[in-house]
């Protein structure tokens, strides 16, 4: 699993100050299209970016998926949705003539330097529990205090060009505002389009398509097997802490014998750590980004969630899916990254902090999970505004309206600025 840390991003985004300089003078030059939408996704063809070219190209809208690699294009030919290279000259072109560009991770989700005019809409890609962006100083962490403060006007000008971030309720709203500094008009409540899935249809038939999944996934039926899932969120480039020992591994195993249960590891796709057991058990398995690039629509097959600070647990609660938290550094973390509120909030009072407290906890959840599903349920009330699957919709809805807004006048619409 390959780490990433903020301050080698940082870095490398110094040391691209000429391109950025050279795609606005491009973008400045060449006159967008009134047509062509061009959709991005940092972990894959998925997301809620795939979910809003779904309903846009049912709508007739003329678009494209800018992709990292093979792998990605295959997934995008298999889904009949046209692409390119984000690093080809196409990838550069189709991008400095979009009129409206969606991401969900950030602007290299397509052609970084050339994003500038678009209508461009963040999705995102979770309701942060750590804090983001403009809220953390990790946002912008680097070597020296100037090469801090050229980070943060840089990072700003460049969240400034946001022209839509939908919010999944006025709480999250409130966060979103003041980690990317944009103004509240720019941030509707309308829900997010990733999460519709997990609200479409009837509970058993989620399920019922969620297990399916999985046992494709796992290569074997699972049965009546409960499967927990553990999902660390990422630590900036730092080791997981909960990585277990050869000990914890055979107190896991046993535990997984003992209940019926499966283990399977969604390891952070920027994340440092190694969850290979030493002795390979046919109970525990790996459910990474590169098996599965979307595991929302997987949450309803799960049994219990296990988790530190990762959004996981508020997508869960629209399920609803029992969750166990379990914090190793949660000290260290909390006084590093920072988090929104206080974890107490979110996780009760005493969350797990070994995996001698998660094994102690995880039975009885199992097999009685009323109190846990009250919890999530009530995360669910707290975050989600709208849970009837037409977060897409609304979504849609906004941009038509911010392109009604500012129509052009001329064919040089958008080669200036976006539409605010």
């Amino acid at each position: 699993m390959a780490s990433f840390s903020f301050g080698a991003g940082n870095a490398r985004k110094l040391r691209r100050i000429p391109l950025y300089v050279a795609g606005r003078l491009l973008t400045a030059l060449v006159p967008r299209s009134r047509e062509l939408w061009v959709f991005g996704c940092a972990v894959g063809v998925t997301d809620g970016a795939l979910a809003l070219w779904r309903f846009a190209a049912a709508r007739g809208a003329r678009t494209l998926w800018l992709v990292a690699d093979a792998t990605q294009e295959r997934d995008a030919e298999r889904l009949g949705i046209p692409s390119a290279r984000k690093d080809s000259v196409r990838g550069l072109w189709a991008t400095a003539r979009a009129r409206v560009i969606v991401v969900t991770h950030g602007f290299g989700d397509v052609q970084r330097y050339a994003v500038t005019g678009a209508l461009i809409v963040q999705l995102w890609h979770g309701i942060p529990l750590k804090r983001i962006g403009l809220d953390s100083s990790e946002t912008t962490r680097a070597g020296s205090t100037v090469a801090r403060r050229v980070l943060a006007v840089l990072y700003r000008r460049t969240t400034r060009q946001i022209s839509l971030l939908p919010a999944a309720s006025h709480l999250v709203r409130g966060r979103l505002e003041t980690a990317f500094g944009l103004p509240d008009a720019r941030l509707p409540v309308t829900g997010e389009p990733r999460v519709d899935v997990l609200s479409r249809g009837s509970a058993e038939e989620r399920r019922h398509a969620a297990r399916a999944a999985l046992d494709e996934a796992c290569g074997r039926p699972l049965g009546g097997t409960r499967v927990i899932l553990y999902a660390p969120t990422w630590r900036d480039g730092e080791p997981d802490p909960a990585v277990p020992d050869a000990g914890e591994w055979d107190a896991i195993t046993a535990a997984l014998d003992r209940l019926d249960a499966m283990l399977l590891i969604r390891s952070h796709p920027l994340g440092a750590g190694d969850y290979t057991p030493p002795v390979p058990h046919d109970r525990v398995g790996t459910l990474g980004s590169d098996w599965v690039a979307d595991i929302t629509p997987l949450l309803p097959g799960m049994d219990l969630l296990v988790t530190d600070y990762s959004s996981l647990a508020f997508d869960a609660a629209l399920v609803p899916l029992p969750v166990l938290f379990f914090a190793p550094d949660l000290e260290e973390y909390t006084a590093r990254r920072g988090l929104y509120g206080t974890y107490t909030e979110v996780a009760g009072t005493d969350p797990a902090r070994t995996w001698t407290d998660v094994l102690a906890w995880v039975g009885g959840i199992l097999n009685d999970p009323t109190e846990a599903l009250a919890a999530s349920r009530r995360r669910s009330e707290t975050v989600h505004a709208h849970r009837d699957g037409r977060n897409t919709e609304r979504v849609y809805r906004e941009i038509r309206r911010c392109l009604e807004r500012a129509k052009p006048t001329d064919a040089r619409w958008g080669a200036r600025r976006a539409p605010r």
